[in-house]
């Protein structure tokens, strides 16, 4: 008897796998197809590039919007496999085998959570790293359009007695390193009071971050009260590293999760909000019981009998719940942006709602 179990758990598995495999052919061509149009006209429209280096963008991109979207592929994928077994009378003949439905949903439910880990432990560190690859392949082949464009890059540095805030008309990097031009920095000391008072303003042509201190070029400094004061060169300490200054430069998604705990802790230390930062690293650890929860639900949603009819508009109230899901979870990140909900409770809370919501279904159908 567990033989046939495990024999009867393995040939659902495998159907589910191979809907998981259509759905992700499908949305991932639909995601690249977008991607390339919407970089040509961003990318190809400004900057003097060819089809081989949009394409090349379109694949470093693509890979983040993706596994954006996998929930998605979860729950078309399931839904897909689960319609065509009850289509085919399946599930009808396991059901009057006397298999409960829990035994042959929770193969697709552990694979999904098994995904998830893997997604954590392998693609998502892959998906980051491309996607700051692309970020700086972008703004180098766009660098003549983005000095004319009056957008500045943002910096700050500093610890419980110096703060500085840096702002640069352009940057990019130069060796590996950080280079920053038409630079100021604004320098801040703590006082007797415990308050940062401003201290003195720093001009320079060039900036270039080297291990420990910035590197300025052609510099005018001046304090309150006196006139500036030019010089060729100047070192300012600094504890940011290239990756760490990089960081700072690009979005959360850029950055693995392994380095988000201590990104979080350096914005936090310079001044600036982690808030984005700490959404983005429970939102990847949830990703495991997002990827099972869109599986239940789908499952749940497909399990009716097709002689007892409606199953297309189940499975259609099934896709409509997931695009719901997948507002609600915009909806929530957007509040926890806003400082209206914590982080960890913006994250877990769509996944753990859809997961309780298909067990609902499940039981209802299952057990009445």
């Amino acid at each position: 008897m567990s033989l046939g179990i495990g024999m009867l758990e393995r040939y659902v598995l495998k159907r589910t796998l191979a809907s998981l495999g259509a759905a992700f052919a499908v949305l991932g061509s639909m995601v690249m197809l977008i991607a390339f149009v919407d970089i040509a006209r961003t990318v190809g429209t400004r900057a003097d590039v060819g089809f081989g280096e949009l394409l090349y963008l379109t694949l470093l991109q693509s890979p983040a919007t993706i596994l954006l979207l996998t929930p998605f592929i979860f729950l078309f994928g399931t839904l897909g496999a689960y319609v065509g077994l009850n289509r085919r009378s399946e599930l009808i003949a396991m059901r009057a085998a006397g298999v409960s439905a829990w035994r042959f949903i929770f193969p697709a439910a552990f694979a999904a959570f098994a995904m998830g880990v893997v997604t954590i432990a392998l693609l998502n560190p892959m998906s980051t790293a491309l996607t700051g690859q692309y970020e700086v392949t972008r703004d180098r082949m766009m660098e003549n359009y983005l000095k004319a464009a009056p957008k500045g890059t943002w910096l700050r540095q500093g610890d419980d007695r110096n703060q500085i805030v840096i702002h640069a008309r352009a940057r990019d990097q130069v060796d590996g390193s950080v280079r920053l031009r038409g630079v100021s920095l604004f320098i801040y000391t703590l006082n007797s009071k415990g308050v940062m008072d401003f201290s003195r303003r720093i001009e320079a042509s060039e900036a270039r971050l080297e291990p420990g201190f910035w590197r300025l070029i052609d510099v005018r400094e001046a304090t309150p009260g006196s006139g500036a004061i030019r010089s060729e060169s100047q070192s300012i300490p600094s504890n940011l590293d290239d990756r760490t200054a990089s960081e700072s430069f690009t979005s959360p998604e850029a950055v693995a999760l392994w380095r988000l705990p201590d990104t979080i802790r350096r914005t936090e230390a310079a001044g600036f909000s982690a808030t984005p930062f700490r959404l983005r690293f429970h939102q990847i650890l949830a990703t495991p019981l997002l990827f099972a929860a869109m599986s239940v639900l789908a499952a749940a949603f497909s399990l009716r009998l097709m002689r007892l009819g409606g199953l297309a508009a189940l499975a259609g109230s099934g896709v409509a719940l997931g695009f719901g899901f997948f507002f609600f979870n915009a909806l929530c990140s957007a509040l926890a942006k806003a400082d209206v909900l914590s982080p960890a409770f913006a994250a877990w809370t769509p996944p753990l709602v859809a997961l309780l919501a298909g067990f609902t279904l499940l039981c209802y159908t299952e057990d009445g």
